[in-house]
């Protein structure tokens, strides 16, 4: 009865802005494909914002089909001689084209142009987050509080390190520290690793050696999460809070850092899955981006804008990891044809294209279970 009742609130409050970032970040995707497929002189059949049967659409004079497709969850390009939306070559097509035929098909480009085709969608996803990050920080600037201690939790890991009230942390690992949130990002990841951190207490500076330990932490929304924690509370003095303000140029430095550091975060917290230091139940899927992006819209239009740009990085970095069927295996194929001077057999390629459509399916139904059994999805409450 619940669900019934609060369909209408479901629909405004979660399901609009899913589909808001989600078709955002998959357009510039998409978009940064077509675009240099259309540099290259190839022609482009279809541009699609989801798959499944076509809800709405239109041809444009160059003969491409604009459409958007029933299943929000991704979308496609296809190319002149490829067999499906995969971009996988149609050889038998391809080798019964005329020259003119071939001359705008995909498949009979040189190898350099199929791979910048290739790269410019998760190259586009991250374009897309920097020229966000990029308009806030020249207009807003950017909060930060200072890396200081204003507490140390009896029994934590930083008051087994020997932490005091007052230290200002001023790097960790080699890297320098600027604000608190540095401190959060290098920490959050290292769940279990040593870290050497450099505080500044009186005036001196001393090295100290912490181990995070993995807690469970709340957020404002109710959402939990295992992170590496250290056991310390930020300063609420207003002499720690700063506001740093960015010409343009600067701006574009400070976000292509950001972007940089989204990214590592990621990196690292996958890799720390792979060798069992995190926990993989914080990889969420659809679900899971539709319960946050709901969370953050209710903070604000600003807020639902900069998860755009957090999320279109991880598109980008997914779609480079190379597995058939996505970018980064298509970039993988072109790699090896590039050494072999030719590219891999049809039985080969289309084993490969099976393997990675296993893989990618295995890990759809792995993220989405994990978002069935850690969310608390249309109201009801957390297993």
């Amino acid at each position: 009865m619940e669900i019934i009742t609060g369909t209408g609130s479901v629909l405004v409050g979660t399901i609009l802005p899913f589909l808001i970032v989600l078709t955002v970040v998959v357009f510039f995707h998409e978009l940064g494909h077509f675009l240099v497929a259309r540099w290259c002189g190839i022609r482009v059949l279809v541009f699609s914002i989801g798959f499944g049967p076509e809800l709405f659409g239109r041809v444009d004079r160059h003969g491409t089909r604009w459409k958007v497709s029933a299943i929000p969850l991704g979308g496609f390009v296809k190319f002149y001689g490829d067999e499906g939306a995969a971009s996988t070559p149609d050889r038998d097509a391809v080798a019964a084209m005329n020259a003119s035929e071939r001359s705008v098909s995909f498949p009979a480009k040189p190898l350099w142009q199929r791979a910048a085709v290739v790269a410019a969608g998760p190259l586009a996803n991250f374009v897309l987050a920097i020229a966000i990050f990029t308009l806030f920080f020249s207009i807003y600037g950017k909060q930060m509080v200072s890396a200081r201690v204003d507490t140390v939790q009896p029994q934590s890991a930083a008051a087994a390190a020997g932490f005091e009230p007052g230290d200002r942390i001023v790097e960790i690992d080699g890297q320098s520290i600027e604000s608190f949130a540095d401190v959060q990002r290098m920490v959050s990841v290292n769940a279990g690793l040593p870290l050497d951190v450099v505080v500044e207490r009186d005036g001196t500076r001393r090295d100290l050696v912490v181990t995070p330990e993995l807690r469970t932490i709340e957020d404002r929304f109710g959402n939990e999460q295992r992170l590496g924690i250290l056991g310390i509370g930020r300063s609420t003095k207003p002499s720690d809070v700063i506001v740093k303000t960015y010409l343009p140029h600067t701006a574009f430095a400070a976000a292509v850092e950001e972007t940089w550091d989204v990214l590592e975060r990621t990196v690292d917290y996958v890799g720390g899955v792979i060798a069992g230091r995190n926990p993989a139940d914080q990889l969420g899927g659809p679900i899971r981006v539709a319960h946050i992006s709901g969370q953050v819209a209710s903070l604000g239009v600003m807020q639902l804008i900069n998860l755009i740009a957090v999320l279109s990085i991880s598109i980008g970095l997914i779609n480079l990891v190379p597995i058939p069927l996505l970018d980064g295996g298509h970039l993988a194929f072109y790699a090896i044809e590039a050494v072999r001077g030719r590219p891999l057999s049809e039985r080969v390629m289309d084993l490969s294209y099976r393997v990675g459509f296993a893989l990618v399916l295995s890990l759809m139904i792995f993220v989405t279970w994990n978002d069935i059994t850690t969310l608390s999805f249309f109201g009801a409450a957390k297993p």
